[in-house]
């Protein structure tokens, strides 16, 4: 047995001998660290989860260590691992000397709650922070772990302690709180899965689901793979339960969708109205997966060229006495959504409209005038550059850091310095912006058009619903021969 003054000062999985003198493993995290530990730190805790596990297993003589690394309930659970609150209970680790109010940012818990319920019997915690830029895959990954905690039966928390985007509740509303306390911090582990109180981050995800989640499916077997489904519902879950937007932006939203409807009403000219094609246009620095765009992006026009064939077919044949529904061809829309500002002024998108207008990246020719449009995102530029090309991490990282240039925004993200009030806001803006991007294509278009490279694509897939993305084959990809897929790595 491991003396409690012998215990590591800093987080790790460590060998104990129980009272019976056998070899167990446990993971040792002080009871006084701040919470949450570093995504570094968790990624790494992993890889010595699984060392520890195999030298346990070595020392009693075992075959090689059945380390549960998937979460779908596959792997086995390993038995030479005690959890921590075993473990304090059997006096091989230090609990807290008494009952606390921790710091925290786990969005829900309030210190008017402790005490007044009970702790939860498992969870699932999923840190935000991450080295990523992009919110996309962040976005999936909550989905997906928030569906395997409903399924799994642990109650579901979030913490925004270092979310690059600032606030989750100044994107979105609250999430569903647990009528139950999250644990002690010390007792929140990335592994093994099978812990009684587990802590998710976007380094963890990784080693947990990777083989599962980051598969490419062809299109013709996606539909009908089971695997597939299976994280799609997931992801589904995920979604019905958190997309919900700020109040503000959710009434824009609203608004805007009903105001795109009646722009389709044939006013009885036609026996149907017309119909919203929604365009979803990625550039910046995710590239498509078809080999010869892979350096560059795919054509504006096999997007508008694909809108409006599918404009044409549908109504073929609809109208009254057999012929073309023109007058529901006419009031058909095109609604698009791009990261890049050049998108919205090119010649094939001529009479497009945008999802949104409410928040917006703006081009350089924006930034330079004089009298700029106030809902445009401009005020974190500097004259130097706009947003032309699209989302780049570099810049994303150097927003509201004076004097630094976008090509020293990865590196300032590597030393990690403390964000401004002025750059948490700003990022949030583009957080916000993105969102409700999503909420107007998915919930106003009858088809969605887009690259499953993109993360944004592969969202609308979900936000559509399987019936409508997969069965109707309504969302339509032009990036290759791939149908959906989850996360890629």
């Amino acid at each position: 047995m491991i003396g409690q003054d012998d215990l590591p000062d800093f987080a790790t999985p460590i060998i104990v001998t129980d009272t019976s003198g056998r070899s167990k493993w446990t993971v040792s995290i002080p009871p006084d660290f701040e919470f949450p530990l570093g995504v570094e730190d968790y990624g790494e805790m992993v890889g010595k989860c699984r060392e520890v596990a195999s030298r346990v297993r070595d020392m009693r003589n075992k075959n090689p260590p059945p380390f549960q690394t998937s979460l779908g309930g596959t792997s086995p659970s390993d038995k030479y691992f005690i959890d921590v609150p075993d473990a304090e209970k059997a006096g091989l680790l230090p609990g807290l000397a008494e009952k606390t109010v921790q710091a925290s940012h786990i969005i829900g818990e309030t210190g008017e709650s402790v005490g007044k319920k009970a702790v939860c019997e498992s969870t699932m915690t999923f840190v935000l922070e991450t080295a990523d830029a992009g919110l996309g895959n962040t976005l999936m990954e909550l989905w997906l772990f928030y569906g395997l905690a409903l399924e799994q039966g642990r109650s579901f928390f979030i913490d925004d302690s270092r979310w690059a985007y600032g606030k989750y509740t100044d994107i979105f509303q609250p999430p569903p709180v647990p009528n139950c306390l999250p644990p002690p911090r010390h007792q929140m582990l990335p592994c093994p899965t099978q812990a009684r109180h587990l802590v998710v981050t976007s380094a963890t995800a990784r080693s947990m689901w990777a083989d599962s989640i980051s598969k490419p499916y062809p299109r013709q077997g996606s539909h009908g793979d089971s695997s597939v489904r299976e994280l799609y519902d997931l992801a589904r879950a995920g979604f019905e339960a958190l997309f919900k937007l700020n109040t503000e932006d959710a009434k824009y939203a609203e608004d805007r969708m009903s105001l795109l409807a009646r722009k389709t009403r044939t006013q009885g000219s036609s026996p149907n109205n017309g119909m919203v094609v929604g365009v979803h246009v990625r550039h910046g620095d995710c590239h498509p997966l078809e080999y010869q765009y892979r350096s560059s992006y795919i054509p504006i026009n096999a997007f508008t060229d694909k809108a409006r064939h599918i404009i044409e077919v549908s109504y073929q044949g609809a109208g009254r006495g057999g012929q073309d529904d023109v007058p529901a061809q006419e009031h058909s829309l095109i609604v698009m959504a791009s990261d890049d500002p050049t998108v919205y002024e090119s010649e094939e998108f001529r009479g497009a409209h945008q999802a949104q207008d409410r928040i917006r990246l703006a081009g350089k020719q924006e930034v330079q005038k004089s009298n700029p449009n106030p809902r445009v995102m401009h005020h974190f530029v500097d004259d130097s550059f706009g947003w032309e090309g699209g989302f780049f991490a570099p810049m994303f990282w150097s927003l509201g850091q004076s004097g630094q240039s976008p090509a020293d925004g990865v590196a300032g993200q590597a030393k990690k310095p403390q964000p401004t009030a002025d750059a948490v806001r700003l990022r949030s803006y583009i957080g916000r912006a993105y969102m409700l991007d999503l909420a107007v294509l998915s919930g106003s278009s009858d088809v969605v058009i887009c690259t499953v490279s993109a993360m944004g694509c592969r969202l609308l897939a979900v936000m559509m619903g399987w019936e409508r993305a997969m069965e109707k084959d309504d969302w339509v990809n032009v990036d290759g021969d791939y149908g959906w897929t989850a996360l890629s790595w």
